[in-house]
């Protein structure tokens, strides 16, 4: 420590900085698409019939019982080439963010909504309204409002787990520390720096969070 150089973090500072703002952009379209396919596998979850069931089971204990690392690797060398025909860093990314993320989703929005008293399933039904009709305007926005924390968790999980993106060459926050480090061989100067932000980016959205759960109640 007593050779910390600060010149070589002023130097990569830009780059880093680049790499937040894709670590960001990556971790908000991959929650977003998360949270679409998360709720279908929630309700396939909770279905009654076994052919709806059994894959969303299978589905959320696959990505939940599985190293993210893995999970990466996987999309990037085996499904995207399937597809696409080359590996694409990018596409690969946001896919396994959000594969990842939509299993975790869909055990919020059962949690969620199995959370509601059944009274009001049967009072909605009772008044005439369909099954459809109950969960949008009766069960989802009360359950919505409790789901907001877990929502909230689940974003600054998926933001920490996309530095793991560095292994396929996404060039987000851990790429360039990674870069900084083979560059003049340091330890302290890269990672603590990618440490920090990462902090500053978890707190301010853990602040955030607590905003918008002062603002519900």
């Amino acid at each position: 420590m007593d050779n910390f150089r600060f010149d070589i973090i002023v130097e990569y500072l830009p780059l880093i900085l680049r790499g937040m703002l894709l670590t960001i952009g990556l971790s908000i379209v991959s929650i977003l698409l998360g949270a679409v396919l998360g709720l279908l596998i929630s309700f396939g979850k909770m279905a009654k019939p076994k052919y709806l069931n059994w894959p969303a089971s299978l589905y959320i204990n696959f990505f939940r019982g599985t190293p993210f690392y893995v999970q990466i690797l996987i999309v990037h060398f085996g499904v995207v080439p399937m597809f696409y025909g080359s590996t694409d860093a990018i596409t690969a990314g946001i896919l396994s963010m959000t594969l990842n993320s939509a299993a975790y989703m869909a055990e919020i929005y059962r949690a969620g909504i199995q959370s509601v008293d059944q009274g009001q399933f049967e009072a909605a039904y009772s008044s005439g309204m369909n099954r459809y009709q109950t969960m949008r305007y009766i069960i989802m926005p009360q359950a919505i409002k409790r789901m907001i924390p877990a929502f909230g968790n689940e974003f600054i999980v998926l933001v920490k787990d996309s530095s793991l993106l560095a292994i396929i060459s996404v060039q987000e926050i851990m790429f360039w520390s990674n870069a900084m480090r083979g560059q003049y061989y340091a330890i302290w100067e890269p990672y603590l720096t990618a440490a920090l932000i990462y902090f500053i980016l978890t707190y301010l959205l853990s602040k955030l969070l607590s905003y918008i759960e002062c603002k519900l109640k």
